[in-house]
């Protein structure tokens, strides 16, 4: 490693500044010196580092060829022999974080480079790779940028000196599962009754071992008459009409569709497919209903089971997909269904 750190930078199509979107498709390209918020980052290294090469590939294109874009960018990056390899940030977008963390991960693994990224901590990236990559934890959005890119330089300078690395809160990344002796002045039992007097007192405490938020959602009441109530169907496996007219990604989806079912009794392999990427979709292709059973429904509509199954479906993948971007499909689409009268959902996954 000569005296200046050489770095390697992978960012999305939004942040080197090509387009949005309509530009997610975009095969992996080379660009030389830093780009977008490279320049950032390359300013937080403060001169002890530099910015040789900047990898851009867009999230759809990384998203739906996982296999072969992780295998164009190692090849690129093995060529370019880093000392360090930065991913990000992606923040809170899904797709764009689920990229960063997975090739931070085949480098360090694959090539042995060091590597750091960055992103918000629902993002699905961080929860399928925090326990083996380093992720800084960010804000939810860009304007968390001017936070998040001195805490990756600073980390990345150690990783690539091969320093010690303090724990997560010293250095801001995300807790990685793995635990380490400590030694404390006081007893567990002495901290223990130390916190708890504190909590009882309302005042401040670090916990030892926190634990993790989980969502509780009370049940709605039971539907009280089946015979007479109008039912929809939803569902987050993935279920669309042929050809996926609105392009739902296969992982980490930026959108749900709504599809009209008026007068379909059956969903057959000719007519509906499944866009998920999670699993083997063989048997959903075959046969759509063993995810979305509209010809079960609708044979409960005939015996009178139901009232009458709604004549609109939404579907989603959930492959992945944030836990904010689920709220806010389905906050969506529930406004629908009520303001078209739907008494009760059926939520079908994989």
């Amino acid at each position: 490693m000569g005296d200046v750190i050489r770095v390697v930078h992978y960012i999305n199509q939004f942040f080197a500044g090509i387009g949005g979107e309509e530009k997610a498709d975009i095969k992996p390209e080379v660009r030389d010196g830093a780009v977008g918020p490279g320049n950032a980052l390359k300013g937080a290294f403060k001169g002890q580092a530099d910015v040789v090469k900047t990898i851009i590939c867009g999230d759809s294109y990384f998203g739906e060829n996982i296999e072969e874009a992780k295998k164009e960018i190692l090849s690129i990056v093995e060529e370019i022999k880093p000392d360090l390899f930065v991913a990000g940030p992606a923040f809170n977008a899904g797709r764009y974080g689920v990229a960063c963390a997975t090739i931070a991960d085949a480098v360090q693994n694959e090539l042995g480079i060091p590597s750091v990224t960055g992103m918000y901590v629902e993002n699905p990236g961080a929860d399928m790779f925090k326990k083996s990559v380093y992720i800084i934890a960010t804000g939810n959005s860009a304007a968390a940028m001017g936070k998040a890119v001195p805490l990756m330089a600073a980390l990345g300078l150690k990783l690539a000196k091969g320093e010690e690395i303090g724990d997560p809160e010293a250095e801001g990344y995300m807790a990685r599962g793995i635990r380490y002796n400590m030694f404390s002045d006081k007893r567990g039992a002495e901290r223990a009754v130390d916190m708890l007097l504190k909590k009882l007192r309302g005042e401040e405490f670090v916990t030892e071992y926190p634990m993790p938020n989980f969502d509780r959602v009370d049940p709605n009441p039971a539907v009280k008459d089946l015979a007479h109530a109008k039912i929809a169907l939803c569902t987050s496996g993935g279920i669309v009409p042929k050809g996926n007219p609105d392009h739902i990604e296969s992982s980490s989806a930026s959108k749900y569709g709504e599809y009209d079912i008026t007068g379909v009794n059956d969903l057959t392999e000719e007519t509906y497919e499944t866009a998920h990427g999670g699993y083997d979709p063989v048997y959903a292709n075959e046969d759509p209903d063993r995810v979305l059973p509209v010809d079960v429904m609708r044979e409960f509509e005939k015996e009178g089971i139901i009232g009458s199954l709604h004549n609109k479906f939404y579907t989603t993948v959930g492959n992945g997909t944030a836990v904010a971007s689920a709220k806010k499909f389905a906050a969506e689409y529930a406004k629908k269904l009520k303001a078209d009268g739907v008494d009760a959902v059926i939520m079908t996954s994989t």
